[in-house]
C-alpha cells in the first residue's frame, strides 16, 4: 500500500467530501457540522488561490486524507490555519505524517512563518496528532458555539516554520 501525496485537484473533491462527511457524521473531531459537497470544497480551494495549499493523500487512486493550509483574517498575515482529515479507519498508516511533510513545505513556500491549529479540546486524536508534529499550545477559547449549537472548548497550537 503506497501513499501518494499531491496537490488536490477538482476531480479529488468528491472523494474528499465523502471522507469529510463521514467524519462530520461521526462527530467529535471537527468544528464542521454540516455536510459538504465536492463543489463546496472546490470553491474553498479556488477562494484560497495562491495563499493556500490543499494536499491529498491517495492510495490506489482514492483520496484517503487531505490537509489544508491557508489564510485566516483573525491571524496575522505571516500565519496560516491548518486542517487535517483522514478517512475513518485509515489512521495510523502514516497518512497524516506524509501530508504534514508536504503541507509544511507548501506553507514555507507560500511565505508563512507559522501554522495555527484550532483544535476542539474533546478531539484527543487531533490534539495528539498536532502535538506529535511539534505544535505547541499558545492559547484557547472556552465556550465556542458550533453551527449546530454544540458548545466546545478549543485549544490553539502553533508550529513555527522558521
Amino acid at each position: 500500500m503506497q501513499v501518494q501525496i499531491r496537490r488536490a485537484q477538482k476531480l479529488d473533491t468528491g472523494d474528499m467530501a465523502e471522507l469529510l462527511n463521514a467524519i462530520i457524521a461521526t462527530g467529535g473531531t471537527t468544528a464542521l457540522t454540516k455536510p459538504v459537497t465536492g463543489d463546496d470544497l472546490w470553491d474553498w480551494i479556488v477562494e484560497d488561490g495562491d495563499q493556500g495549499a490543499w494536499n491529498v493523500a491517495e492510495i490506489d487512486g482514492r483520496a484517503q486524507g487531505f490537509q489544508w493550509v491557508g489564510p485566516n483574517s483573525a491571524l496575522p498575515p505571516d500565519a496560516c490555519d491548518i486542517a487535517t482529515f483522514v478517512r475513518e479507519g485509515q489512521t495510523g498508516l502514516g497518512i497524516g505524517s506524509k501530508l504534514f511533510d508536504a503541507t509544511r513545505a507548501a506553507a514555507t513556500s507560500l511565505g508563512y512563518d507559522w501554522i495555527n491549529a484550532n483544535i476542539r479540546t474533546d478531539n484527543e486524536s487531533g490534539l495528539t496528532y498536532y502535538q506529535s508534529r511539534g505544535f505547541r499550545t499558545y492559547g484557547g477559547k472556552e465556550g465556542h458555539v458550533l453551527d449546530n449549537g454544540l458548545v466546545v472548548d478549543k485549544v490553539f497550537k502553533r508550529y513555527d516554520l522558521k
